[in-house]
């Protein structure tokens, strides 16, 4: 379904509904430990991210329910949110695996002794 690698918001979205179904404030507060703090997602575009994830069959709304007399939703990862979060992970996994064996080929290359054959 998805050809061209997630946008940073959508990756953390699916990576926080990987284990468990959770709501808009749950969401937040999963991404900002997901992240180390460095992603803030703020409440508008959070809502935005989640509307279009759901349109996309990506996430599905799980349940919804009233809190102190406010509505709120309870999303969760769809089949193919899984897979497409699948597929990410294995494209981040070779990137790194890539990015590691050229800086290990690059310190080699630089230990070398002169004069030493390559």
């Amino acid at each position: 379904m998805n050809e061209r690698p997630l946008q940073e918001p959508t990756l953390l979205l699916l990576t926080a509904l990987a284990d468990e179904p959770r709501h808009g404030y749950g969401l937040i507060q999963e991404i900002d430990a997901i992240s180390q703090g460095r992603v803030r997602m703020r409440t508008g575009t959070l809502y935005g991210a989640l509307d279009r994830l759901v349109q996309q069959g990506l996430i599905r709304v799980e349940r919804e329910e009233v809190v102190d007399g406010r509505a709120r939703k309870v999303y969760a990862l769809a089949e193919a949110g899984r897979d497409v979060l699948s597929a990410e992970t294995e494209r981040l996994r070779a990137v790194v695996a890539e990015a590691e064996r050229r800086l290990a080929a690059r310190r080699a290359h630089a230990i070398r002794p002169k004069g030493a054959l390559a």
